[in-house]
């Protein structure tokens, strides 16, 4: 996996501007803040980012990949405020579920999730190295 970023731009904070990578792909529906058994876990938007980041992991492992080979996060959230003021406690959980691997990332605001107390849904995807195939 190769990290792109022009050396005369601003570093990226917490994202990469791109990735080049070789191996399985795994594409990961967007995933919304509820469990196994589709139950939202909590109406609090970032325990919904928490679970959803965890739903995205469970799914890798099913592939044999783990979230150092995610390549691509997008982000739909119904609320960029809320997003920014608590945005300190999205990375902790961030990094306490996917840890310092930031791949290419895309938040988008949208009107409405499908499912009506989703806050944020995240899709994924992965590139698992050759090498590990």
């Amino acid at each position: 996996m190769q990290f792109l970023h022009p050396k005369d731009w601003t570093p990226a904070s917490g994202y990469s501007s791109g990735i080049a990578a070789e191996g399985r792909q795994i594409f990961v529906a967007g995933q919304v803040g509820w469990n196994g058994r589709q139950e939202i876990v909590s109406d609090d938007f970032v325990a919904q980012v928490e679970q959803a980041l965890r739903n995205i992991v469970e799914i890798l492992a099913e592939a044999k990949a783990r979230p150092e080979d995610l390549v691509r996060l997008t982000w739909y959230i119904t609320d960029k405020r809320e997003y920014l003021a608590r945005s300190t406690e999205v990375g902790q959980v961030y990094r306490r579920v996917i840890g310092r691997h930031f791949p290419a990332m895309t938040l988008v605001q949208v009107a409405a999730l499908v499912e009506d107390r989703a806050k944020v849904e995240i899709e994924a995807t992965a590139v698992v190295p050759r090498q590990r195939n």
